[in-house]
C-alpha cells in the first residue's frame, strides 16, 4: 500500500514539474504584431537591424513591419500613431527628436494603454530640458561615449612619440552636434580627450545632406581637406560610418595617407579596410544582433514581464528603464588578411565579445525561440 501511495506521489510531481515546464514555455507572444519604426533614411546598419528584428519576431510567431521615416518628425509621429490606431501590439522606435519624443510618446500610451513602445536612441526630455522617463517604456542606446573613447585612443596609439612627449593629436572631426541623441552622446566621450589636452580639433565637418550623406560629405570634405598642409591633420574621427564612407573616397581620390576611423560598421566599411589604405577601424555593436535584442525588450514587454528586462546585465536602474548595448573595435588588421569577411561572418576574426548574447534579456520561452 506505502509502495502505491509513494508511486501515485511521484507521478503527481512528474506532471506537476511537466506542467510546470510547459506553462514556463509557453510563449505569451505567439501572433502579435509589432514594428520598427525608424527616423532617419535607410543604411546598411540599420537595414542590418530591420533584417534581425523582422526574423526574431518571425520566430517566436510574430509579425513585424518595418518603416523608414527619412529624417521626417512628422513622418516618424504619424507612423507611430498609425500603428497604435490599426491595432498593434508594439513597437520599436528608433530616433526622434527629444524636444517633442517624451510628451508624444506619453500622450500615445496615455490613450492606447495596451500599445507597448521600447525606443533606440531617444531621449526624452520636457519643455524645461529635464530628462524624463515614461512608466513601462524601456529605453536603450549604444555604449556611445565608450565608442567614440575607443577610436580616439586608437588614433593615439597611432602616435606614440607625440603622446609620450604630451603633444596633442590633430584631429579633423566628422560630427553633428543637435542631429541625433547619439551622436551628442558621442561628442561627450570625444570631448574628455580634447578637454585634457590630448587632441586637438582642426575644424568640425558634416554633411550637407542626411539623406544624400555619403555624396554630401565628399563635397564638404574636398573643400575642407584642401585647406591644409600635409602634416596639419593627424588623423580623421567620423561620428558615423556614412558619414566616413564618404571621406575615405575623398582620401582615396587625392592620395592622401591620413587615417580615418569611425562609428558602426557595414560591408562597405570592411570592404574599403580591407584595401589596406586609410580606414584604420570602426568601433560597432553587433547590427545583425541589435535587432534581435531590441525584439527580445519589446516581446517582454508585451508579456509584463519587465523583471527579467531588469535582469539583463545591461541594464542600468536610472534613469528610469535604461540599458546600453556594449560594443567592439574592429581593427583594419583583423579584416586584412582574411577573404570573403563580412558582416555575416565578422564575429569569426574579431574579439569574442562581438557575437556575445549572454547581457540580452531572456526568460525560457525567449531562449528556446532564439537562443540563450
Amino acid at each position: 500500500m506505502k509502495k502505491r501511495t509513494v508511486a501515485l506521489v511521484l507521478a503527481a510531481l512528474l506532471v506537476a514539474v511537466s506542467f510546470t515546464s510547459c506553462v514556463s514555455l509557453k510563449n505569451p507572444t505567439q501572433g502579435k504584431k509589432v514594428a520598427y519604426i525608424m527616423y532617419m533614411a535607410p543604411s546598411p546598419i540599420f537595414e542590418l537591424w530591420a533584417d534581425s528584428f523582422e526574423q526574431s519576431a518571425q520566430k517566436l510567431g510574430m509579425s513585424a513591419d518595418t518603416f523608414f521615416c527619412n529624417d521626417s518628425d512628422e513622418e516618424w509621429r504619424s507612423r507611430i500613431e498609425l500603428c497604435a490606431q490599426e491595432g498593434y501590439d508594439g513597437v520599436v522606435v528608433s530616433h526622434g527628436g527629444e524636444t517633442y519624443a517624451w510628451s508624444f510618446l506619453s500622450d500615445i500610451i496615455e490613450r492606447y494603454p495596451n500599445f507597448k513602445i521600447a525606443t533606440f536612441d531617444t531621449f526624452f526630455k520636457d519643455d524645461e530640458g529635464n530628462a524624463r522617463t515614461i512608466d513601462g517604456v524601456v529605453q536603450f542606446f549604444q555604449r556611445d561615449s565608450g565608442l567614440a573613447a575607443v577610436l580616439v585612443e586608437e588614433i593615439l596609439s597611432m602616435y606614440p612619440e607625440k603622446t609620450a612627449n604630451k603633444e596633442r593629436v590633430n584631429i579633423l572631426k566628422v560630427q553633428e552636434e543637435g542631429y541625433i541623441a547619439a551622436f551628442d552622446r558621442r561628442e561627450v566621450g570625444y570631448k574628455l580627450y580634447e578637454t585634457v589636452g590630448r587632441i586637438r580639433t582642426v575644424e568640425t565637418i558634416a554633411p550637407s545632406d542626411h539623406l544624400d550623406a555619403v555624396e554630401s560629405i565628399k563635397e564638404v570634405a574636398k573643400d575642407v581637406l584642401c585647406k591644409y598642409e600635409d602634416g596639419e591633420i593627424d588623423a580623421i574621427w567620423c561620428c558615423y560610418d556614412a558619414y566616413a564612407q564618404g571621406v575615405y573616397q575623398v582620401l582615396k581620390e587625392c592620395g592622401s595617407s591620413i587615417p580615418l576611423v569611425s562609428v558602426d560598421i557595414s560591408n562597405i566599411d570592411i570592404l574599403s579596410m580591407q584595401e589596406g589604405l586609410n580606414w584604420k577601424a570602426c568601433a560597432t555593436t553587433n547590427w545583425s544582433l541589435n535587432g534581435e535584442f531590441a525584439l527580445r525588450v519589446l516581446a517582454l514587454e508585451i508579456a509584463g514581464d519587465y523583471d527579467s528586462i531588469k535582469a539583463a546585465s545591461c541594464y542600468y536602474e536610472s534613469p528610469g528603464m535604461w540599458m546600453e548595448i556594449p560594443s567592439v573595435i574592429v581593427r583594419q588588421n583583423e579584416v586584412m588578411p582574411k577573404e570573403g569577411v563580412s558582416i555575416d561572418n565578422l564575429g569569426d576574426v574579431v574579439d569574442a565579445a562581438y557575437m556575445d548574447k549572454s547581457w540580452m534579456p531572456s526568460t525560457p520561452w525567449l531562449s528556446a525561440a532564439l537562443g540563450k
